[in-house]
């Protein structure tokens, strides 16, 4: 038996596997396709994604592999400049391939330890107060102590664990070509600016190599989903809106998504948990599934290893529904009101032209873009300093800074005055003393994930956060 299962080998699954790896805990990921796919779902990442993969030591990996893109508030194609000084030392949309994110973590993953099944399907799965047993399609039994479906939105997992996946069915339906054109660049995009003042799911995008992500509405709802387009289909779609198909040509991948949007009714059914878009679907607007999978993995990856470790306090794994669910839920009710935005009804139109003139407020701008790049994530972690339950952003530290520190996935106590201690956690926790100009609280308390868990000055109160926590000391 090994103590964790993942159904899923996509960004979520992988960064799951990685953290649980920090702590030494054994992983099978199990994932239905035999090879990795070439089809880039997503195309960017946003700034608290870039920190999640930079506070473990994995955004120069990436970087040589994408182009930083200068932040700016985009909502349902109402664009403005970006608001000021943001909480973050990363402001900048990083714009990369999903399959080259997805790569990263497979080689991270792999490196650490976790044992990947590709060609292996999840089929059935049954539990009991001790384990989890999953029958893959070739007849294999696994058996584990928790299993975790990051399956997708049509999650097997999901399914055969009877959580309830309420929401609204798509409404309409987008066309997805990577393709080849025949026309000159300038031209293509000169035509799609223009098509895109009026039709917000309208566009190109440029792959590399003369390829083009070029996407259009479909005419209506298709009978079956999973079931592909046609060239000729995607073409009509096109033309319809710009006037001409471009000559495009050579589809490498063609794909349809549509705006339905539903979250699990729970995050955990015993010992089957659930993350990224087997927990939540979503419109693709803002671009906020990629980031929004893998924090869900950066929160459930320490404390699923704590209960496996055996020092996790009472209802830290409770915790991870209890803080990913309505942050999930927010996602949804953002990608809701661009997708009514981008109608081209007078209602809709008419709200769109007031949102309009609210974005000249910095107050409302600076809102729009912490919530679509995720940093203004806030856990309820009770009452206290404004920091509580905000991830702390990379800072600069006399010795160097403060993400360097944060690679082995431990809790940190970041101390400025030098008289704390972490005795009876070490280890589980880090204590780094040193000091920062950008830091104005006598020291921090940081979760694995980065979330700030304590402020002060108190070793008494310091203890009370670490029992919270960190478990019992030894």
């Amino acid at each position: 038996m090994t103590d964790v299962i993942i159904a899923g080998g996509g960004p979520t699954g992988l960064m799951l596997a990685a953290e649980l790896r920090l702590h030494g805990v054994r992983v099978v990921v199990v994932e239905r396709d035999a090879v990795p796919t070439s089809r880039a779902r997503s195309l960017g990442l946003h700034a608290r994604g870039v920190e999640v993969l930079d506070a473990r030591g994995l955004l120069d990996r990436l970087l040589p592999h994408g182009t930083r893109h200068p932040l700016r508030t985009s909502f349902a194609g109402l664009v403005r400049p970006a608001p000021g000084v943001l909480d973050t030392a990363h402001p900048y949309l990083l714009g990369i391939p999903q399959p080259s994110v997805e790569r990263m973590l497979t080689e991270h993953a792999t490196s650490l330890g976790a044992d990947l099944r590709r060609g292996s399907a999840l089929v059935a799965l049954s539990q009991n107060d001790e384990r989890v047993t999953a029958e893959l399609a070739d007849g294999t039994r696994l058996a584990a102590r928790y299993l975790v479906g990051c399956d997708g939105g049509r999650s097997t997992v999901r399914k055969l664990a009877g959580i309830a996946f309420p929401g609204e069915p798509a409404r309409r339906e987008t066309l997805l070509g990577e393709v080849e054109i025949a026309v000159p660049e300038q031209t293509l995009m000169a035509v799609v600016t223009e098509v895109y003042k009026t039709h917000k799911n309208f566009g190109a995008v440029p792959l590399g190599n003369g390829l083009y992500r070029l996407g259009a509405p479909a005419a209506g709802l298709a009978e079956d989903p999973t079931v592909p387009p046609t060239l000729d289909e995607l073409k009509a779609q096109v033309r319809a809106l710009a006037g001409t198909d471009f000559g495009a040509h050579s589809p490498r991948s063609l794909s349809r998504f549509g705006d339905a949007t539903r979250l699990a009714e729970r995050y955990r059914a015993g010992r089957v948990l659930l993350a990224g878009d087997a927990a939540h679907i979503h419109p693709p607007n803002g671009g906020q599934g990629l980031s929004l999978g893998l924090q869900d993995a950066f929160n459930l990856g320490w404390k699923l290893a704590a209960e496996i470790n055996g020092w996790a306090p009472e209802g830290l794994l409770d915790s991870y529904h209890a803080e990913r669910h309505p942050v999930a839920a927010a996602v949804l009710d953002n990608t809701r009101a661009q997708v009514e935005l981008t109608s081209l009804e007078p209602g809709p139109q008419a709200v769109r032209r007031l949102l309009a003139e609210l974005m000249d407020f910095d107050a409302v701008n600076r809102r729009l873009i912490e919530k679509i790049t995720g940093i203004g994530v806030r856990y309820d972690l009770g009452a206290g300093h404004e920091l509580l339950g905000r991830r702390l952003r990379d800072i600069a530290l006399r010795s160097g800074r403060l993400y360097a520190l944060t690679h082995a996935g431990r809790g940190l106590l970041l101390d400025q005055t030098g008289r704390l201690s972490v005795a009876g956690w070490a280890d589980r926790v880090d204590h780094v003393v040193d000091v920062s100009d950008e830091l104005d609280v006598p020291a921090v308390l940081l979760r694995p994930d980065g979330h700030v868990a304590w402020v002060g000055d108190d070793q008494d109160d310091l203890g009370e956060r670490l029992s919270t926590w960190f478990g019992a000391a030894r």
